[in-house]
């Protein structure tokens, strides 16, 4: 994967969706991000870094159960100038994890060990949010058909591709693969900001 900067938010207070000066080119959203950088950008507030918290536990619990393959797809306020836009906090961070399964293990199997290390099912959605602040949903990339893929990639990037006023909006990719300086980079963050 070939990292991008994270672009600068428009006056809408979101990323755009492509790159204004060369609207055709390859450089649009959903932007590939180094994770390291994501901490980097986002983490200016407390509220921030505890959702940047949470998200990288959550990322781990993934790893733990042996899911260290694929992407992630990152979205929502989180994303947004929320706190000038709004004038308040993001509320989580979305995500949605393409991810290629172990072929050794099968999903059941997995969803047990995931159960293990994150303390819950994947599909207690209302539990992943308040434990890890994350709306996490995923996407089996090797267990399913190419058609329904592609329908299940054409609906995320349609819902995650303009805000619900009509306003588009880009959002960022990551590697699901481990990435040991984010984690430091957001501890550091932790010790200046005191959280």
């Amino acid at each position: 994967m070939i990292n991008v900067p994270i672009p600068d938010w428009t006056a809408e207070g979101v990323l755009p969706p492509v790159d204004a000066n060369s609207p055709t080119s390859p450089n649009r959203s959903p932007y590939q991000v180094a994770l390291v950088e994501l901490v980097d950008r986002f983490g200016t507030s407390n509220e921030r870094i505890r959702m940047l918290d949470g998200f990288l536990r959550y990322r781990q619990g993934l790893h733990n159960a042996g899911l260290t393959q694929g992407f992630q797809w990152l979205d929502g306020s989180y994303l947004e100038q929320i706190e000038a836009v709004e004038n308040r906090a993001p509320n989580d961070i979305d995500v949605v994890s393409f991810v290629e399964f172990p072929m050794e293990s099968s999903q059941s199997e997995l969803l047990d060990k995931l159960d293990d290390v994150i303390g819950i099912r994947p599909k207690a959605h209302a539990t992943i949010k308040d434990k890890f602040n994350v709306d996490a949903f995923y996407v089996p990339m090797n267990l399913i058909p190419p058609e329904r893929l592609v329908i299940r990639t054409s609906y995320w990037y349609s819902m995650w591709s303009h805000r619900r006023d009509d306003v588009w909006k880009g959002f960022l990719q990551v590697s699901l693969s481990p990435d040991p300086e984010a984690r430091k980079k957001l501890e550091r963050l932790k010790d200046q900001e005191g959280v």
